[in-house]
């Protein structure tokens, strides 16, 4: 990063920026790329430069249900597109959005069939087909396939250089040249334009190229946490094994006395005779999650002696609650 050639990239002129573009349009299999602050103003500037007579606040979003595995049913979702522009009575259906992989339902990757039935019915009707790709480099590593192989499936796909891939910020647009080329005057109108942006897409390149494949080692660390969670003894986790597809994990504590929120505290704070029991303290950060669940996240920063580190400290926490109830029966 301290030795990125840098330029005006409100102008076009970083090179490093330009380098990342042209090698992440490359790997995404699409014409063109760009390269944006966030995840978040990546899929906002997809959304305006799809849909080009809603910019900002103009787009009327419609959701379906998600199914447990991040798919959702193709009828549903045909049932609400508005078939009935110009009708000035109707919005105009433009735009199918789709997350890989699913945040909410713990790291699920969207089947590759599911993907092609989904940009089937999206040219049936002439829609565009957007996909949210903030971990699809996770999705591509679990399936075994380029990235390119998930994205054909789609028109368009923000990709986050940040989470699993290591990078401090950004995340690439891309899709085809015209889009790109609407998308930039889009990331202007929303302030993403940045002066010598060279500095952090030097690292944002750098992710692409040498970090995908260890995201390997995140799923297994997933993985070996959420075995070490079933063979707690005796029993206090609920994880449905066959859902724990990459980095992330979702799981439920079958004790109705330990809350998620309770637990996620214990694991995050040096408790009473941790120390003398462990060798040292250990704090674990975890996040109460939708529907009771408790949501945790491997990623760079979280290796595999982290991870058993994290393991002792939930056998810690599981055995002083479990302790602790039988000393208040």
């Amino acid at each position: 990063m301290a030795e990125a050639e840098v330029g005006d990239d409100v102008k076009g002129e970083d090179p490093t920026v330009n380098d990342l573009q042209k090698t992440a349009a490359e790997m995404f299999g699409m014409e063109a790329a760009l390269f944006v602050p966030s995840g978040t103003m990546g899929n906002l500037i997809a959304v305006m430069a799809h849909c080009r007579d809603a910019p900002l606040a103009g787009v009327h979003a419609t959701t379906v249900t998600t199914r447990p595995d991040g798919s959702f049913d193709l009828k549903q979702l045909e049932s609400k597109i508005r078939h009935g522009y110009p009708d000035p009575h109707y919005p105009r259906s433009r735009l199918i959005c789709v997350e890989n992989t699913h945040n909410i339902q713990g790291g699920r990757v969207l089947p590759l069939h599911f993907l092609q039935d989904v940009r089937a019915l999206a040219d049936q009707h002439g829609l565009a087909l957007h996909m949210d790709g903030a971990r699809v480099m996770n999705a591509a590593v679990a399936q075994g396939v380029p990235v390119a192989a998930i994205l054909q499936h789609v028109h368009t796909a923000s990709v986050c250089l940040s989470k699993g891939l290591g990078a401090p910020v950004g995340s690439v647009l891309a899709g085809p040249q015209d889009f790109i080329s609407r998308a930039v005057r889009c990331r202007k109108a929303l302030g993403g334009g940045m002066r010598q942006a060279g500095i952090i897409a030097a690292a944002g390149k750098l992710s692409l190229q040498e970090m995908v494949g260890r995201l390997e080692e995140d799923h297994h660390n997933v993985k070996t946490f959420a075995q070490a969670l079933i063979d707690c003894q005796p029993p206090l986790f609920a994880v449905d094994m066959a859902a724990v597809e990459t980095n992330i994990l979702r799981f439920r504590v079958e004790d109705p006395t330990l809350s998620p929120e309770e637990f996620c505290a214990r694991m995050g704070q040096v408790g009473e005779g941790e120390e003398a029991a462990l060798g040292q303290g250990i704090q674990v950060l975890m996040y109460p999650h939708v529907e009771n669940s408790i949501r945790a996240v491997w990623h760079l920063g979280i290796s595999p002696e982290d991870t058993q580190l994290a393991i002792q400290k939930m056998q810690f926490v599981a055995s002083q609650h479990l302790k602790g109830k039988v000393e208040t029966q």
